[in-house]
């Protein structure tokens, strides 16, 4: 049985900030919270949200500044809590939640923060510092800073921006060679300006430890077994901060994980 159309929608943020919500099929509330460049024009189909959409209602949105959310500045990490917020509220306030990548740090500092959630799961947050040192991330974050700031470039400086994270997070050269030939790019390149708050939310890439000491709700940490060490040991600094977390790790996969391998561990965990 397939599930129902997705039905388009917005919500209000605590500061008036329109945020895009897509609902997709029925069944107990899950949310989904994007990484880095990803919104609904940059994954079409949202190939995760349909799998878990056969036995869930799947609300996906677009985070501030991207597809069809609006932006308020200045930016602050805790108005991006005040969005997910919103976005949990309106799927019923018991909503399971799901955090790739950097979405993974806004999950998680929701629910330090008191977002009311049953239960938590995340994917490889990039606290790439427990591994580079608090230092090569304070240099990766100000050439990205210098990239973004850099007005006589024009819109290369964007195709520097998403060059330089795709780098970051582990894909060869090579592959990013080939993405900057593809369609996708220049929504890729449209989305670069908020990776400015990717990199607020991730402070200063070490794993705020007090603050996830704090969350309470049963949470699994995923990464996959093909990522670098640089995305992997986050992740398993995270299950051991959390309280009642579990560690998972997914068989042959990276940091863009495929979503028929991801949803059948979120769907298991959820139910």
């Amino acid at each position: 049985m397939s599930a129902p159309q997705p039905m388009r929608g917005c919500v209000a943020s605590a500061d008036g900030t329109v945020i895009a919500v897509t609902r997709r099929g029925s069944g107990p509330p899950v949310v989904l919270v994007d990484g880095a460049l990803t919104c609904a024009r940059t994954d079409p189909g949202r190939p995760l949200a349909a799998a878990l959409a056969t036995r869930f209602t799947v609300f996906d949105y677009d985070r501030r500044g991207r597809g069809g959310s609006t932006d308020t500045h200045p930016y602050a990490p805790a108005r991006e809590v005040e969005d997910l917020t919103a976005v949990v509220a309106l799927a019923g306030g018991d909503a399971c939640l799901f955090g790739m990548s950097s979405g993974a740090a806004l999950a998680l500092e929701a629910v330090a923060a008191g977002v009311t959630v049953r239960r938590l799961a995340v994917y490889e947050p990039p606290y790439t510092a427990e591994v580079t040192g608090p230092a090569d991330v304070r240099r990766t974050r100000k050439e990205l800073e210098a990239i973004l700031a850099d007005d006589a470039r024009g819109p290369v400086r964007f195709d520097d921006a998403v060059a330089a994270l795709m780098t970051l997070t582990g894909m060869p050269q090579e592959v990013v060679t080939l993405v900057r030939h593809t369609p996708v790019w220049r929504e890729y390149a449209a989305l670069a300006p908020t990776l400015a708050y990717d990199l607020a939310l991730l402070g200063d890439g070490i794993v705020p430890r007090t603050r996830f000491e704090a969350i309470d709700v049963p949470t699994l940490v995923l990464d996959g077994a093909a990522s670098p060490e640089l995305l992997r040991r986050p992740s398993r600094i995270v299950a051991c901060v959390v309280r009642a977390a579990a560690y998972r790790s997914l068989p042959d996969q990276t940091h863009d994980v495929d979503p028929n391998a991801l949803a059948p561990a979120l769907a298991a965990f959820f139910a």
